[in-house]
């Protein structure tokens, strides 16, 4: 039955995802004759649903019928809405009237997402494939088939796709938490259904479908909040079909990447994914990323290897300790190396085989691969390598059964015991390249960056006033001169150079700079200078100058100006890039430069806010990133200076939403900094700004604060950085304050718990430290608030300590009036903390704020403390 829980918090008015994705009333609001109808219907009578089904406007057999919504016994959670668009709105409004705020609408609905705004009444759809959840046995879907019970959640937009994932499943015994078809995205998306299943211990992992994402910042908050606690695996199709660039779907997978989410190619490879994890899960603690096979023929073990090494992964290598101790189990005459080929009359060693494989520390992920022998027991090898993949408790283990007529029901057997199995080598391979994916996405999405932070100090004055100008002479395109006069007022180094009008002017320019010069034509639509003979080196003197430029206005008949700049000694050329997505926002590139960079482009692609952590693997994702350590008579180059203009152009996306396009290109890079060669930047139109699909961190709300004994600390928004001093601050708490502020005697931070604490979305959560400058080293932390908002509500949950030397100074108080007030201003109506009884201090200290205090008759020796904001 339904949770007791649940239902008292639907009672409230308005939208609640549980009433959405726990319901314990559905009602079929249809019209005879619409296509979906008798399908429907069909499969939410069958399903054994746990609550109650209802209909309005037909009698479909295991449904309460009425003639109206009005008419219905109770408001319903949730309303199937099988009708003509036309009628949709009406409906809406009589449910929202009878006090139903969430609806499935599986056809057409051309304006949901205004109808949703002006009923109260949110909405799946349009075109949405239903929702199953059959822990409860609902199954109000499109489905060709029931889905069974499992711990697989299916978020889609492709009802094709939903199908044939739940034929997969059904063949090889997986089963669901939770299918939703959110369609068309209108209005319920990603976000709402990836929030509750952040907190749904039911799943142990998603898979989701995407077509279009509506809230990007929504969607990577909650993709990255499911994506901390399970696997959650994306499939796009259709990225290069709407963009032969490739850019848009590059940006989708930065998306992905930043919210720790694993993004596959295809089908098969979303299955092969779903298969592993769905049936090993998580791995819990660190890895290395090498594979181990063993198997039990040699043609088997080397299309494994071959797959392994093709797809980017690496095989194991066996340290002389390893080999010791499997020499001493194995059979005699078996090579000691990955792969490890048993023989075919060892296949009964398999499973054990497995198991030491897995026990070794430089192993990750095991494939154990067997092929069909002629009087084998298959019964015997199964059981034993069923036991092994149960045992293993270090690397998990995956079973390659090939063949198909012996092969494929031993492989049937295998999945029924929950083992991850696959019929060739190459499956196998997939899947364990799948989880070192998901473990290595999983790892960079809570990686601890350094703690030393990048001072960017920009002139935005400077910038600001170049943007007015534009505005004000009616330009879009800044002139190269200003583009680079942009890049210096944030601090990275450009090339001297000087503006000129004319010949005359162009060759004065020159005797101001140290030959040899170059010589760029500017026109504001000139894209590419180089192939309309626009850009002259080595000009030695005056004169040559002046007959360049007199040949690149013939050539040129659109001129505006000229560029002189001194001419840089060679270095390796980058391209540095700001661009917008139609779904995302704005976006970083980096890679080759010059003037082939778009013929044979080589770009990563990340999202602003960066860090240097996240620049340095931005370069590291490109093949060319090979190049900066240097090679021949080639010197490494200074990969610090690189990552740190990476920075300082998504600081400049931050500051400056109106910048549409910047493009630097060539960045001069070499052994002791880079030099911008050139730049070209394009605003948006007057009234557009750029909204960024991840927060920024929000800097105007740090500022001094004085102690009463007269300390200067600084209160600002927890960054990652701190992960580091997090840590230290914990340590100096007594055992009493860890105890009051984490309900146990907790001895250490994980790494996994300071990622969690200092990587927070801004959108949804607030933590404000209060820090002292150390000489020489990162700030110290001497005291935490913190307010995170459950999603979908407008109530947060608050936590505040401080140092033991703190105490009594008015830090408390301090920071949980900003926190209260950071609230106020995103829209919270309440905020909540759960206290000790026993804290006399803490429940003294609430009081006076104005909270009051409610005892929880379900946590004994725990209360509530509550403030209306």
């Amino acid at each position: 039955m339904p949770d007791p829980n649940l239902l008292s918090l639907r009672r409230k008015p308005g939208f609640s995802d549980a009433a959405l994705l726990r319901p314990a009333s559905v009602v079929l609001v249809a019209e005879e004759g619409e296509p979906a109808v008798a399908l429907l219907a069909r499969n939410m009578a069958a399903g054994g649903f746990a609550g109650r089904l209802l209909a309005v406007g037909v009698a479909p057999d295991g449904f309460e019928a009425f003639g109206t919504i009005a008419a219905l016994p109770a408001a319903p959670d949730l309303a199937v809405l099988c009708l003509p668009a036309a009628a949709l709105e009406p409906a809406m409004v009589a449910l929202a009237a009878r006090g139903c705020f969430a609806a499935i609408c599986p056809g057409a609905a051309p304006d949901l997402h205004g109808i949703a705004a002006r009923t109260g009444v949110r909405a799946m759809g349009q075109g949405s494939f239903g929702l199953a959840i059959p822990s409860i046995g609902l199954n109000a879907t499109l489905s060709h088939l029931a889905p069974r019970r499992g711990r697989l959640a299916l978020v889609t937009q492709s009802s094709a796709l939903a199908r044939a994932v739940i034929d997969w499943a059904e063949a090889e015994k997986l089963g669901f938490s939770l299918i939703a078809g959110i369609g068309g995205n209108a209005d319920i998306g990603f976000a709402t259904v990836l929030d509750w299943l952040a907190r749904d211990t039911a799943t142990g992992a998603i898979l989701l479908d995407i077509r279009r994402i509506r809230e990007p910042r929504r969607f990577v908050s909650a993709a990255r909040a499911a994506a901390r606690t399970r696997p959650v695996v994306a499939l796009r199709a259709g990225g290069r079909l709407f963009d032969a660039s490739g850019i848009a779907d590059a940006v989708m997978g930065a998306v992905l990447r930043r919210a720790g989410v694993l993004r596959v190619a295809g089908l098969e490879d979303l299955l092969a994914a779903a298969e592993t994890l769905a049936r090993i899960g998580p791995m819990s603690g660190t890895r290395p990323e090498g594979i181990a096979i063993v198997a039990n023929g040699t043609g088997m073990a080397h299309l494994a290897a071959d797959a392994i090494l093709a797809g980017g992964g690496h095989l194991a290598p066996f340290a002389p300790a390893s080999e010791a101790a499997l020499s001493i189990a194995l059979p005699q005459g078996v090579a000691l190396r990955n792969p490890l080929i048993l023989g075919p009359n060892a296949s009964t060693r398999l499973g054990e085989a497995a198991v030491m494989l897995a026990g070794l520390p430089e192993v990750g992920t095991v494939i154990a691969l067997h092929a069909p022998m002629p009087g084998e027991n298959a019964g015997a090898i199964r059981e034993a390598l069923t036991a092994a993949a149960r045992a293993s408790r270090a690397a998990p283990i995956l079973v390659g059964w090939a063949g198909q007529a012996t092969g494929g029901s031993e492989r049937a057997a295998l999945a029924d015991a929950g083992i991850a199995v696959f019929p060739t080598p190459e499956a196998a391979v997939r899947g364990s390249l799948h989880l070192a994916a998901d473990r290595r996405n999983r790892a960079a999405a809570a990686e601890l960056p350094a703690a030393d932070i990048l001072d960017v100090a920009p002139d935005r004055a400077v910038v600001a006033r170049l943007v007015a100008r534009l505005r004000a002479e009616g330009r879009r395109a800044m002139s190269e001169e200003e583009a680079l006069m942009v890049l210096a007022a944030y601090g990275m180094p450009t090339v001297p150079g000087r503006g000129a009008q004319g010949v005359e002017e162009a060759a004065a320019a020159a005797q101001m700079l140290r030959y040899p010069v170059v010589l760029k034509a500017w026109a504001p639509e000139l894209r590419h200078k180089t192939e309309k003979g626009g850009v002259v080196l080595n000009l030695a003197s005056a004169e040559a100058v002046r007959e360049a430029a007199r040949a690149m206005a013939r050539r040129i008949p659109a001129l505006a100006g000229y560029l002189v700049q001194r001419q840089a000694a060679p270095g390796l050329e980058l391209r540095l890039r700001l661009g917008d997505d139609a779904m995302f926002g704005p976006w970083i590139g980096f890679g080759r430069g010059g003037t082939a960079a778009d013929i044979d482009p080589d770009e990563g692609i990340d999202l602003p806010p960066l860090n240097r952590t996240l620049a340095l693997a931005l370069m590291a994702r490109t093949r060319g990133a090979r190049l900066l350590d240097g090679y021949r008579d080639h010197a490494a180059k200074d990969r610090g200076a690189i990552a740190d203009s990476l920075v300082r152009l998504a600081q400049l996306a931050v500051d400056f939403p109106e910048i549409e396009t910047l493009s630097i290109n060539p960045l001069l890079a070499g052994a002791e900094g880079v030099l911008a060669l050139d730049a070209a930047l394009t605003l948006r139109a007057p009234g557009e700004r750029a909204r960024l699909s991840i927060p920024p961190y929000p800097a105007g709300l740090a500022s001094p604060w004085t102690a009463k004994d007269g300390n200067l600390l600084t209160i600002r928004p927890i960054r990652p950085e701190d992960a580091a001093a997090l840590g230290d601050f914990f340590h100096g708490l007594s055992a009493e304050d860890i105890r009051r502020r984490f309900f146990s005697a907790l001895k250490d931070l994980s790494p996994a718990m300071k990622a969690r604490l200092t990587q927070i979305d801004y959108d949804r959560e607030m933590a404000l430290v209060a820090t002292r400058p150390v000489p020489g080293g990162a700030d110290a932390i001497l005291g935490v608030a913190r307010l995170i908002r459950e999603p979908g509500s407008q109530r947060g949950e608050f936590s505040v300590v401080v140092a033991g030397a703190l105490k009594g100074q008015g830090l408390a108080r301090t920071l949980m009036t900003r926190i209260l007030d950071w609230g106020r201003v995103e829209g919270l109506r309440e905020a909540v903390g759960q206290v000790l009884a026993e804290n006399a201090p803490m429940l003294a200290f609430m009081r006076a704020l104005g909270f009051t205090i409610h005892h929880l008759p379900e946590e004994e020796g725990v209360v509530e403390a509550r403030l209306t904001l």
